[in-house]
């Protein structure tokens, strides 16, 4: 089994009503519970934007220092995710799948390498 994160940025999706979301969370946690009765799912836990930020990190002088901003300069900030372990890309793709529809929004899936793994 290869793991692999489907997620979506906060900013390829547009401003909705507070029912809108509701509606789309019921959506996308029936996916989840999908995921969850077939065993692929890893982990999950709601979304995520610039409201969920609590600080940023860089190296200075070898040593972190650590601040409430500025956050890193981004246009986009990672929205919602999924970890799945299934056994190879088309399966992965079927679930990418299954949420982009049931949120109607777009999701992106990228593979992990694996522990202690290099690029290629």
């Amino acid at each position: 089994m290869t793991e692999y994160l489907i997620t979506f940025n906060d900013e390829w999706v547009a401003e909705h009503t507070a029912e809108e979301l509701d509606q789309k969370r019921t959506a996308s946690w029936a996916v989840m519970k999908e995921m969850q009765a077939d065993g692929i799912l890893l982990f999950s836990n709601g979304g995520l934007d610039r409201s969920t930020a609590i600080c940023s990190v860089e190296a200075v002088d070898g040593e972190p220092v650590f601040s409430d901003g500025p956050y890193v300069e981004t246009k986009e900030h990672l929205g919602g995710f999924a970890v799945v372990d299934v056994p190879d890309d088309e399966a992965a793709r079927y679930w990418a799948g299954r949420l982009a529809t049931a949120l109607d929004w777009p999701q992106e899936v990228h593979r992990f390498r694996g522990p202690g793994a290099r690029p290629a």
